[in-house]
């Protein structure tokens, strides 16, 4: 008896320790296709400033019109997604996120494809309807996916580490991209990053193992899993030879009413929402404004563009990828939340007022270690629900940080359009930059307020 109960110990740790390795490789596939998605979306984004402004005003340095159009583009994809997150989130629940991954690596394929053949005028407008329309239904959707998929193998403890080696990845991925940029002709750029989006795809069907709740220890699936009072997914058995089966029936796409129920289901959760909208307000502006006010201030081209988001990349996976797994189990989160919350309104403040050209490289510290905040909030958000609402929870998060982008570049895009024009109300280029840091104020008051709850208990990852 004493050798069989010796001997099954010894075989479970064996299959534990099989099974954590096993997942490690998982996280490791799910890395590397992060890094190659997001390869090919950095990589465009040092240049496409300037193939913007050479096929709607040639010849020019400032340009209103590619500034509205980018705002317009930006608030189409936040209308978009602010729908098509939650509902993505909650399929993979249902069906997997593997099987919902395929969906945004494969779109995003599409309008790059278009200017790696020709940026003439007409191709570029074409490029801009077809990245609006598949970037309405699937931006930001593989950072959520792959934060269910790391939600559903990392036990709460390790979580918010985890997420920041993820979001270094993402900072990795941006340095490769802004690197590769700045030495790579703009006529080569596009299909560089069509090529490697082709790759994203290919590598994640191929390596990437499903996640499923079965996997997890999760016996309910013989069970219905119930939706508010309906079934959504249903186990049949054959009784001959015990195969399962799975007939899942979708009898309810998330609604409005949903997702605020399952803010309210948590203080914790709400004021995480209301600190990402804010958050993502600031983000979103910069990411729509910030180019072109550099661009009409210093006359910065796609070379120093790549070389300040180069810095900023390298410093942000430094941060992300070291440092924040060293404070991450000697600080509380809500710390680290308000800390990098901090950081980002000195970049933006300095960024404002810019009086010289080595300003912005200089605001580049700050604005790295400003990249912890979201990995962190996320990070809280994800222990505020059980094992089961990953993807409703990421989902839900990825909605209101799309909602922050449609409100940021209808707001923004005028102003800073506004203030580097000769009709500007008085002489202050960064103006639009500063009310940014002001959105970035009101996330870093709220996240003094956030008193993380006691994580809600799931499933144990071996």
């Amino acid at each position: 008896m004493e050798a069989d109960s010796l001997c099954r110990s010894s075989c479970g740790g064996e299959e534990m320790k099989a099974a954590g390795t096993m997942k490690k490789r998982e996280l490791v596939h799910l890395f590397v296709t992060v890094f190659l998605s997001s390869f090919s979306t950095f990589l465009v984004f040092p240049a496409i400033t300037d193939v913007t402004i050479a096929a709607v005003c040639p010849g020019r340095e400032s340009c209103s019109l590619a500034i509205y159009l980018t705002g317009f583009q930006q608030a189409m994809i936040g209308m978009g997604t602010v729908v098509m997150n939650p509902v993505i989130g909650n399929l993979s629940d249902l069906y997997g996120r593997k099987a919902l991954l395929t969906f945004p690596l494969t779109l995003s394929i599409i309008p790059l494809a278009i200017l790696a053949y020709s940026q003439e005028t007409n191709f570029f407008y074409a490029f801009y309807l077809l990245r609006t329309l598949t970037a309405m239904t699937c931006e930001g959707s593989v950072n959520c996916l792959a934060l269910a998929y790391l939600a559903d193998n990392i036990p709460e403890k390790e979580r918010v580490s985890t997420f920041g080696i993820l979001a270094g990845f993402t900072s990795a991925s941006f340095v490769c991209g802004t690197l590769v940029a700045r030495f790579l002709p703009t006529s080569l750029t596009f299909q560089v990053a069509a090529l490697g989006s082709m790759m994203a795809a290919v590598y994640m069907r191929i390596f990437l193992k499903e996640s499923r709740l079965s996997d997890h220890g999760d016996s309910s699936l013989s069970q219905p899993i119930l939706k508010g009072s309906e079934p959504v997914l249903e186990r049949i058995t054959d009784d001959d030879d015990y195969t399962p089966k799975t007939k899942v029936a979708f009898k309810k796409m998330p609604s409005a009413a949903d997702l605020f129920g399952l803010l309210r289901s948590s203080k914790t959760l709400s004021q995480a929402g209301i600190i990402t909208f804010f958050q993502s307000l600031a983000e979103g502006g910069m990411q729509a404004t910030v180019l072109y006010f550099l661009k009409a201030r210093f006359q910065f081209d796609k070379n120093q563009f790549a070389d300040i988001l180069l810095l900023v990349g390298i410093s942000g996976a430094i941060s992300q990828m070291v440092f924040m797994p060293l404070l991450a189990p000697r600080i509380r989160e809500e710390s680290m939340l308000s800390f990098g919350l901090l950081l980002s309104c000195i970049s933006m403040f300095l960024n404002s007022v810019a009086w010289a050209p080595w300003v912005p490289y200089a605001a580049t510290v700050f604005s790295s270690f400003g990249l912890l905040a979201q990995p962190t909030i996320r990070s809280i958000a994800s222990k505020q629900v059980g094992p089961t609402e990953q993807g409703k929870a990421q989902g839900c998060m990825a909605g209101i940080s799309s909602f922050a982008n449609i409100v940021s570049p209808l707001v923004f895009s005028p102003l800073t359009a506004l203030f580097l024009s000769e009709d500007a109300p008085f002489n202050f280029p960064g103006f639009s930059i500063m009310c940014l840091g002001l959105a970035t104020v009101i996330a870093l008051i709220l996240s003094t307020m956030i008193r993380a709850s006691p994580p809600i208990s799931s499933h144990s990852v071996a």
